[in-house]
């Protein structure tokens, strides 16, 4: 079914129509159209139009007026101010675009992107042989609703985990795996908490004998150079820490409820074939330069202490790589293989000034430009309620499993307390606790601007009260109750049925779902789209209170409507849960 225009992008349409009509001269004029608490839009564009060309707005906005043939679509238009249109839509528009909606399946109506591209999210991105932890949170939560988002408006997403794989770290752990074999169970044999509790004593273990053994600590560095050099004992090795934190990267994103593709964890260690030519091609253009030994790239803008430029470098004068040829690699590989048109880096915010000099010298090189972007979305830190960065009790860095598990078990208690009243049983209490809990740890992360620090406090993320994930759930729950109390009777629109205030509300809410989800993916502000669906759930709870759906006192054609306003409302809650990345059980 093709997409179905909002009722804001209708009325624009009129009223430009009309304004083009009324002054021709003017050429294509935008009303400036907008929603507003004196009627159900307001348009602005007479001000600045009849300024322009020296009228009077208020007449131009008369004109106009006469000009707009829109029976069908608006109810009531009024000239006010100095020029202002306030313009009322009729409720017959409202059902009828609404019931529109509702007829286009999954899609609820909402058009898909006119010239879509390929967007490259580099999100969660933990590393190996190392434990995931609360600073792992946001990249995963946030990329992963944003590819959703994204993939939802016509964009071709291709996801990478640019996990830390490489470095002088696995020269310590494969020479401690080589003198002490039989550490390391098989991946196979092991589940995700198993997998991590056996690399961390292993870590541990070759940390402790590399800080106090010169001759182990030379070995390990030799290890380094054959790992690098793709000595095929030394791989094997490596490869066994790979598969070990990959069992234990699973389990977590599991909890996490969420699909990470093996194909898409492609880390430092896939380009560390390309960085050599990475460093040549900078070198040979110029982009980069040779300073004490070292390949660097100097920024006349960047500067740091005693007002001396920040390089970037991209080559060690011991000929090793660092990062940034890393990343660089990942550029090229990404635009030249993947054919990216858009590449999105969801990491910490501490890292923007090391991407904003990747990408500058990616721009230098030719890599990036007018037909390829690098958008890096810095994101705050998630606090505790001191406001200090989130820790445990003995100042240590909160595991995100440990997390994870006491948000289950603290909505888990939520749920059971109206787990009787609905007929749960003990099964779903459970599933739906976890689903409770997750959906709110997220919730708290996407209903904050990403560059924002954030609060962590579980007490308020499972409240049924304010701005929470628990607040939609239940709006969604009780909107399955209300259809499964119908019975028989079917959601049905009836557009020639007067709406009461509460039902035009919610009805002009619905169709802004499309319009909304458009810039907030564009924008990359998942923020944006949590913010609609709370006040989706407020505008119900309102229509819920003042408008009785099922009544024997209602004729079938008002419950019937109303039944229509509950589900597409429904629907459009799913939908945009969904695209967050968050569960809504049928019943709590």
């Amino acid at each position: 079914m093709a997409s179905v225009p909002s009722l804001a992008a209708s009325v624009n349409q009129r009223v430009a129509d009309a304004l083009s009509a009324a002054l021709p001269e003017a050429g294509a004029a935008d009303p400036l159209l907008r929603r507003s608490d004196r009627a159900d839009f307001q348009a602005n564009g007479m001000l600045a139009l009849a300024k322009k060309l020296k009228g009077n707005p208020r007449e131009l906005a008369g004109k106009v007026v006469d000009g707009i043939d829109a029976a069908d679509l608006i109810k009531e238009i009024e000239v006010s101010g100095p020029g202002f249109l306030n313009i009322t839509i009729a409720d017959e528009a409202i059902v009828r675009t609404l019931a529109a909606r509702a007829a286009d399946g999954d899609r609820l109506g909402v058009p898909l992107k006119e010239n879509p591209g390929v967007t490259v999210v580099d999100y969660a991105q933990p590393n190996v042989a190392k434990e995931m932890h609360v600073g792992h949170l946001r990249s995963a939560v946030i990329g992963d609703a944003l590819r959703a988002m994204l993939d939802f408006t016509g964009e071709k997403t291709i996801g990478r985990h640019h996990i830390g794989d490489w470095g002088t770290q696995f020269g310590m752990l494969i020479q401690y795996l080589i003198e002490n074999p039989g550490e390391l169970a098989p991946a196979a044999d092991v589940d995700g908490e198993q997998a991590m509790s056996n690399l961390n004593r292993v870590y541990k273990a070759s940390r402790a004998v590399f800080d106090s053994d010169e001759g182990f600590k030379e070995r390990a560095r030799k290890r380094v150079v054959a790992l690098q050099s793709g000595d095929k004992e030394t791989l094997d090795l490596w490869q066994r820490f790979v598969d070990e934190s990959k069992v234990y990267f699973y389990s977590v994103f599991e909890k996490l409820d969420m699909e990470i593709r093996d194909e898409e964890i492609v880390g430092e260690s896939a380009y560390n074939d390309m960085m050599a030519e990475t460093a040549r091609l900078l070198e040979e253009s110029g982009v980069a330069e040779r300073s004490e030994g070292a390949l660097v790239v100097f920024f006349d803008e960047i500067r740091g202490k005693d007002d001396q430029p920040v390089p970037l470098i991209v080559q060690k004068a011991d000929g090793g790589f660092g990062y940034a040829a890393s990343d660089l690699s990942a550029i090229r590989n990404r635009v030249f293989d993947l054919d990216a048109t858009t590449l999105l880096y969801v990491v910490d915010v501490r890292q923007s000034l090391h991407f904003r000099m990747v990408f500058e010298t990616a721009r230098r090189a030719g890599w990036l430009g007018d037909d390829v972007k690098a958008h890096n979305m810095g994101y705050g830190t998630v606090l505790g309620a001191d406001g200090k960065p989130f820790k445990t009790r003995a100042g240590e860095t909160v595991r995100l499993e440990d997390l994870l598990d006491e948000a289950a078990e603290r909505a888990t208690a939520v749920v059971r307390e109206k787990a009787e009243k609905v007929g749960l049983s003990e099964a779903e209490i459970v599933e739906n606790g976890r689903y409770v809990g997750i959906g709110a740890v997220k919730y708290a992360d996407l209903s904050t601007s990403p560059a924002r620090d954030y609060k962590f406090d579980l007490d308020q993320m499972v409240s049924l009260n304010g701005d929470t994930s628990v607040y939609l759930q239940y709006a969604y729950a009780r909107i399955q109750s209300i259809k499964r109390r119908a019975g028989d009777t079917r959601p049905a629109a009836h557009p020639e049925l007067p709406l009461h205030p509460a039902e035009r509300a919610l009805g002009l809410h619905l169709d802004q779902f499309g319009e909304v989800l458009a810039e907030a993916a564009a924008s990359y502000e998942p923020h944006r789209l949590a913010a609609y669906l709370y006040q989706l759930a407020s505008h119900l709870t309102a229509f819920y209170e003042k408008c009785q759906v099922v009544s024997a006192d209602n004729p079938v054609e008002v419950v019937e409507n109303r039944l229509f306003l509950v589900d597409l409302t429904g629907r459009t809650l799913h939908k945009g849960m969904a695209l967050l990345g968050i569960r809504t059980p049928e019943r709590l």
